[in-house]
């Protein structure tokens, strides 16, 4: 009967060791880290996956490593040019240092949004308002620089910054459409009229292609009735040259050119100078037409008789 006793203590102290050995593990999940503190003070860092701790002494508090996101509260902000503008922001972090983000800062959510808004102030209050809109890329590299400073003895990294929306006031939104709008009309005028511009530039190239292409023909065509000409005149005074020609071939030639001018409308047709010694040469030809035998058929036979005198 005591055996038995005993036995059965035995069994409900294994029983006793081992839920309490159950209650000492700990799993640590592939994004988290365990911070182990005994008795108060910090023992060590678990690593992902199962971890032993000793129980009623040792305690765990699991850090997320992932990146993570603060939603910055929409503020206003004053700029440099004294606009009064309404700035919203997203910060992405993630946790580098679990036992710093432990014990260095209570809430780093809460931390976090308002060194954002403070360090959002003084950035936007550095910069007028057209560079603010146009130049967010610079606001955010200067926020997540200040920010990750900041957050260093945290055990965080400021992963980047995002300006989600910068508003205006409503009149100075107005102001600026206005403005838009006239930058286009303008724009659209220098461009219609560079059109034109180039329109007519091509048109006077155009016609001033086409006046050159047709002095061109002219000039070849004044070119090759010359060379006709000139070929004409070389023909004709090579065969006159190579005929040897006498005064009374030449009288005979100017009394042509004469019934030609004699054909024309004029009234009046004046004579050169030189033309009486033209006009000489017709006796020589008078002359010739009485040296040449006139024949007259003979009823008697083919011979021809000379005329009488």
């Amino acid at each position: 009967m005591q055996g038995v006793a005993v036995l059965a203590l035995l069994v409900m102290l294994a029983i006793f060791v081992f839920i309490i050995a159950l209650t000492g593990l700990r799993i640590v999940s592939p994004y988290e880290k365990g911070v182990v503190e005994r008795l108060g003070r910090y023992q060590r860092t678990a690593q992902p996956g199962l971890t032993l701790i000793i129980p009623f002494l040792d305690t765990m508090r699991k850090v997320d490593m992932r990146e993570q996101v603060v939603d910055v509260q929409p503020q206003e902000v004053i700029t440099k040019d004294n606009v009064v503008v309404t700035v919203d922001a997203i910060i992405y972090y993630e946790a580098t240092d679990p036992v710093k983000l432990t014990y260095n800062v209570a809430d780093f959510y809460s931390a976090a949004t308002k060194l954002a808004q403070t360090n959002l102030r003084n950035v936007i209050g550095e910069t007028e308002l057209d560079q603010a809109l146009t130049s967010r890329d610079i606001i955010n590299a200067k926020l997540r620089e200040v920010l990750d400073d900041a957050t260093d003895k945290w055990g965080v990294r400021i992963v980047r910054v995002e300006i989600k929306r910068i508003d205006p006031p409503i009149d100075v939104t107005e102001a600026m459409h206005r403005q838009m709008k006239a930058e286009r009309e303008k724009r659209a005028q220098i461009l219609e009229s560079e059109g034109l511009r180039q329109a007519r530039i091509l048109q006077a190239e155009g016609e001033a292609e086409a006046v050159r292409r047709v002095a061109d023909a002219e000039r070849y065509k004044r070119e090759v009735e010359a060379a006709g000409q000139s070929n004409a005149i070389t023909t004709v005074f090579s065969a006159i040259r190579n005929a040897n020609p006498d005064d009374k071939l030449i009288a005979i030639q100017y009394l042509d050119a004469l019934k030609a001018i004699s054909n024309g409308t004029a009234s009046k047709v004046f004579l050169p100078y030189e033309a009486t010694g033209v006009l000489g040469a017709l006796g020589g030809i008078k002359e010739l037409f009485k040296e040449q035998p006139v024949t007259t058929p003979s009823p008697n036979g083919n011979r021809p008789t000379p005329p009488t005198v």
